[in-house]
């Protein structure tokens, strides 16, 4: 019986504090998310495998032609023979080739991280839309303790016989739709995590205290500097560039295969009487270029080259129009959301503790205040999404100009 006692005790003193004090959710920064879909994330997993594909591309371009052995057996003299052939390529077919290979290999990691400046960027929106739906319902766990308040102060009043029972009913009605409010906004949350989580390659179900607000500032350069880095590290500008280094590899290629490849062969007669029984023979081979020199090959890969300078000059003027467009939509964002800050988010709060104050005195009914609550509440909400498309904004800019604008 002691023994048992001792053994509950003890049970209790070790597991005790940690069921008492559930484990606290791991801290997620965005620069910490952004390393985490790097590492990760399924996609750019998948991604990398295609390196491998790339190299044996290269291992394939190094082989050189097989020899061939034959052997004939003959009525006529000699009844036997044995021959060794061995094709050389010249004209620096295998050097071309293996080139042609390492440039596909470069546009591979190109790709690479064109998808991996794409991860970032939908990691950064999922972050800040997990940001948004926390923020969400902190603002409608305001709004419900609002909503408690101006009930209370309805059954106060309705109480001291200054309110009719039907302002009781109305702000229990807005409690009500406060309180639903507020468990539908919870449940967002959760999704937007999962939704962060699935990029992450974290269980969907894995909790993050997210460090960080909606109104964190991403300092802004200058436009010109923006555009330049953009002309240099944008994703469609480098597979474009790439695609002219692979055109032009390819085109050295076909001249180089105009130089006719060298047959080497060399073997032996045998059994010829009364000549010889065994003798040597060689002989040496040649195709003459003289209809098909990889003309067709040669003009179809100089059109290529051209099509591709053409689409490089159009893709880089609407490169620096989009980071005009994106430079400017965030400075203009960036104006409405202080406006918001200083000017309409205090004004619209003093206006609702005004007429809560007012109703509370009986100087106004509670219709003042639920509408004060309602402008309050629609302000604060939009309030929000500007400092989530500010956000997001970022993400898309940053994507274009091809890293962190900072």
């Amino acid at each position: 019986m002691v023994l048992k006692v001792l053994q509950t005790i003890l049970f209790t003193l070790i597991l005790g504090p940690a069921i008492a004090c559930p484990q606290e959710p791991p801290k997620l920064t965005l620069p910490s998310a952004l390393e985490l879909a790097q590492k990760q994330n399924l996609d750019l997993a998948a991604a990398h495998r295609r390196r491998a594909v790339a190299l044996a591309g290269i291992q394939i371009s190094k082989q050189r032609p097989n020899p061939s052995l034959s052997f004939e057996a003959l009525r006529d003299s000699p009844h036997e023979a044995l021959l060794f052939e061995q094709p050389l390529e010249l004209g620096f077919k295998r050097g071309r080739r293996i080139e042609v290979a390492r440039q596909e290999g470069v546009l591979t990691e190109v790709e690479i991280a064109a998808l991996a400046r794409q991860v970032r960027r939908n990691t950064r929106e999922a972050f800040y839309r997990a940001l948004l739906a926390r923020a969400e319902s902190d603002r409608l766990a305001r709004v419900v303790e609002l909503a408690q308040r101006l009930e209370k102060i309805a059954h106060e009043r309705f109480e001291a016989g200054a309110a009719p029972q039907l302002e009781v009913i109305q702000a229990g009605l807005e409690l009500s739709r406060a309180q639903a409010d507020l468990q539908v906004a919870q449940q967002r949350e959760k999704v937007s995590l999962s939704q962060l989580n699935a990029l992450l390659n974290e269980p969907a179900a894995t909790r993050w205290e997210l460090a960080g607000t909606l109104e964190d500032v991403t300092p802004l350069p200058l436009l010109p500097g923006l555009i330049q880095r953009a002309y240099q590290a944008n994703p469609e500008l480098q597979h474009l560039g790439q695609e002219q280094k692979i055109e032009e590899s390819r085109r050295a290629l076909l001249k180089a295969e105009r130089i006719p490849n060298l047959g080497l062969q060399f073997g032996a007669d045998f059994n010829s009487p009364p000549d010889f029984r065994a003798g040597p023979r060689g002989q040496l081979t040649m195709e003459l270029p003289l209809f098909a020199r990889n003309q067709g090959q040669i003009a179809q890969s100089l059109a290529n080259q051209q099509v591709l300078e053409a689409e490089a000059a159009a893709t880089e003027r609407a490169v620096a129009a989009r980071v005009e467009a994106g430079y400017y939509d965030l400075t203009a964002q960036q104006t409405q959301v202080e406006l918001y800050r200083d000017r309409l988010l205090p004004a619209t709060r003093q206006v609702e503790s005004l007429a809560e104050e007012s109703y509370r005195a009986g100087k106004t009914s509670i219709l003042s205040v639920l509408a004060a609550q309602q402008n309050v509440q629609e302000v604060e909400r939009n309030y929000l999404e500007s400092l989530f498309a500010r956000q997001i904004m970022v993400a898309g800019l940053e994507e274009t100009v091809g890293g962190p604008i900072e």
